[in-house]
């Protein structure tokens, strides 16, 4: 290879490198939406008044991060795979307070997963978005492992 062409190479490997950098920085910039249409905006701390008031948390992130740390009791519908009305209804009833949480603000489920909610008729929909990263934070409880089956 000549001279030439291999300061080509090396140019367009570099320029490479940069563009998927600038990509990786770009995506860790994003920040959910602070407010869903409809649903309540709900801070650490209102959602630690809701959970021990017994109000249903439906945590909607990936099954293997719902095994790995969540909030105690929280049921698991996984926004991409198990999210939908039907699931939402055998577990809450439409005029029931649902917190819905994902991994913080970094993360879109739990604001995809609220607008759903509202739109689907649900009126107490509270909108988690500081999630289980902020739930930590706090020193509130987590706990691991998988669903247990639910029953209505």
């Amino acid at each position: 290879m000549n001279m030439k062409a291999l300061m080509k190479s090396s140019i367009i490997l570099f320029l490479g490198f940069f563009a998927i950098g600038t990509v990786s920085a770009e995506k860790s910039e994003y920040r959910s939406p602070e407010q869903v249409e409809g649903a309540i905006s709900t801070s650490v701390v209102q959602a630690k008044e809701l959970y021990d008031q017994g109000a249903v948390f439906v945590d909607v992130r990936n099954p293997r991060l719902y095994t790995k740390k969540h909030i105690p009791g929280a049921l698991h519908l996984d926004l991409k795979h198990d999210f939908d009305e039907e699931k939402l209804a055998a577990i809450a009833e439409k005029n029931q307070p649902i917190v819905i949480y994902c991994s913080g603000v970094i993360c879109s489920r739990s604001y995809r997963a609220s607008e759903k909610a509202v739109s689907w008729g649900y009126s107490k929909v509270h909108y988690f978005r500081g999630g289980i990263a902020e739930w930590k934070k706090a020193g509130h409880p987590v706990e691991t492992g998988q669903q247990k089956a639910v029953s209505k």
